[in-house]
């Protein structure tokens, strides 16, 4: 069937809104089936290809939940899910939700790392939720099922499983303090460790969500988030469904070959006017459109109320890129809407009043770092953007080591507490007793708070300790990123011991020349970048282009990379030293 042929779901509908007022999620997913709203997919060029209201999705989710009650599967056994942005996944997810199992969404395969490298990421998240079943889009079989063999858990196409009888059963009736999925925070330091959440839970945070953000009628979300993270699945699938919105999807590969298609489906779908990314997804946009001129004849962004932006650092310079890009297409910086959150409080702890734009605030080095330097030299200044309010019911402290609450503008460990704090980590007492406290969450996150707003600084455990001086990973990578031709991600920053005993800082960048004096004039230059931060020496390797590693959801991890380089599995490339 052609795009004109067919005829995505509205923004309006006579069914009155109810933002995530349900005590379970299937109860969410019963009212939503009441309207004519729903989930619509595009192609790789974003094109419609498949409309699928939420009606057709209970139902279909009906058959899913019966089918694998006749499988065997019972109310709180997993079944781990791949996922795939498409309407089998939503079906799926929905139905286990039914059953009364809990849906574990895992990773498609990514550029990075390779058949092998997939085969084992699965195996582990497998065998630390335990699936009794692994389902699976079928061009990925192979490799899914060697994941699955290595865990011992039973393995099925999608298309497979569809075959097999769907005989009406008995569902389990859902409770509120249920746990309703799994949840694997790509970006935690103790992955794989899955975050169990319950309904109540989830409700909570997507009511929350809605209500910071003021949803409001005819609106309309567009994403090509992925959903097996906690930002594409909550924030641009469930928030969705609990708060009957019409969504359009481009799966994230998509978006990877044609970035500028997210806008185009943004500027195309009247009422597009909710959608979020990662600071790279805004980065590479602004870098495409840079030669090109006709951004007010092909877009209109216009009526894009709520540019949601969260997932990782965010980088005023490449916000204001990208309004610099977009001005003339309508956008506005106002409706960057910076927030903070984790897996394990299930998404949002904070969002930015809507309309307040990105606002920083500049903040010495010194501070940051927690020590005074050599105060004769001028001063360094570092861009810290405000991550917004609690949403409701979440309560944000930043505490001292020694655990004491810090006053405003005082550096500290952000913790939070509320209703949508996590459960538990499945099956892991002790990584569940280390960050949870009385209640309240360690999230791991280092920050201050200022008049009841949250300022982000980094994550503690990959501080840079040097010297007992600290220094912040992302400002080494962004100073040598800013260097020609680097793009966000080329770089990773860490510590290491030298030959001599003694930490360095160490820094892993791709390498795209391949003139041998051009290199070795690189690395003089990065070595330069980085001793002006750090006033250090450093380690400086060159890398093949697409080695470093990346989570799930395609952020750097230092840890990985670090792990790779001193184990020798991420060879660098050879330089001659400078004459």
């Amino acid at each position: 069937m052609t795009d004109a042929a067919l005829t995505p779901t509205p923004n309006d509908c006579p069914l009155p809104r109810k933002r995530a007022d349900f005590a379970t999620f299937g109860e969410a997913i019963d009212y939503a089936a009441q309207s004519r709203k729903g989930l619509n997919f595009h192609d790789m060029r974003g094109n419609l290809a498949h409309v699928y209201p939420y009606s057709e999705m209970r139902e279909d989710a009906i058959v899913m939940a019966n089918r694998l009650v006749a499988y065997g599967i019972k109310k709180g056994d997993r079944v781990a899910l791949i996922a795939e942005t498409c309407a089998e996944f939503a079906a799926l997810f929905c139905g286990a939700v039914y059953a009364g199992a809990w849906p574990v969404p895992l990773p498609l395969p990514t550029g990075f790392g390779g058949k092998e490298g997939y085969i084992d990421q699965l195996a582990v998240q497998l065998n630390s939720s335990d699936p009794h079943l692994l389902l699976y889009p079928e061009e990925i079989a192979e490799m899914a099922g060697a994941a699955a063999k290595m865990q011992g858990c039973d393995a099925l196409s999608w298309q497979d499983f569809a075959m097999n009888d769907a005989p009406d059963a008995e569902l389990p009736e859902l409770q509120p303090d249920d746990i309703c999925y799994l949840q694997y925070s790509s970006g935690s330091t103790r992955f794989p460790t899955g975050v169990a959440v319950t309904h109540r839970a989830l409700l909570h945070n997507l009511y929350g969500h809605s209500t910071s953000m003021d949803l409001r009628d005819n609106e309309r979300c567009v994403s090509w988030l992925p959903w097996y993270h906690d930002m594409g699945l909550v924030g641009c699938l469930l928030s969705l469904i609990a708060n009957q919105v019409s969504g359009d999807y481009l799966k994230p590969d998509a978006f990877a070959r044609r970035p500028l298609a997210w806008l185009d489906l943004i500027s195309r779908n009247s009422g597009g006017t909710l959608s979020y990314s990662p600071t790279f997804g805004y980065d590479i946009c602004a870098r495409r459109i840079s030669s090109q001129s006709n951004v007010a004849e092909r877009f209109d962004l216009s009526r894009w109320r709520i540019a949601g932006n969260g997932a990782d650092m965010i980088r005023p310079d490449v916000m204001q890129s990208f309004v610099n890009a977009f001005a003339d297409a309508g956008f506005k910086a106002s409706s960057f809407t910076p927030s903070y959150g984790l897996a394990e409080a299930v998404l949002g702890v904070t969002v930015m009043p809507p309309g307040e734009g990105i606002r920083v605030e500049l903040v010495e080095e010194e501070l940051l770092s927690g020590t005074r330097g050599d105060l004769s030299r001028p001063a360094r200044y570092r861009a810290i953007v405000n991550c917004g309010k609690p949403i409701p019911d979440m309560q944000v402290e930043i505490r001292s080591e020694d655990g004491s609450t810090r006053d405003d503008h005082q550096i500290g460990k952000v913790w939070c507490y509320g209703p949508s704090v996590m459960h538990s980590y499945f099956r892991n007492e002790e990584a569940t007793e280390d960050c949870l406290v009385d209640g309240w969450l360690d999230t791991g996150d280092m920050g201050y708070m200022a008049d009841g707003y949250l300022f982000i600084v980094g994550r503690a455990k990959d501080m840079i300790i040097i010297n007992g001086k600290n220094h912040w990973p992302q400002d080494i990578e962004w100073a040598v990123e800013q260097l020609p031709g680097f793009n966000h991600g080329d770089v990773a920053a860490f510590s290491m011991e030298t030959p001599s005993g003694e930490e360095a800082p160490a820094v892993l960048v791709h390498c795209r020349i391949s003139d041998p004096e051009e290199r070795s004039k690189l690395r003089g230059q990065i070595r330069d970048k980085v001793s002006s931060i750090t006033g250090m020496n450093c380690v400086v390797e060159l890398v093949p282009p697409r080695t470093l590693p990346r989570t799930s959801s395609g952020k750097l991890s230092r840890a990985k990379a670090k792990k790779l380089y001193l184990s020798g599995e991420i060879e660098p490339i050879q330089v001659m030293e400078a004459a």
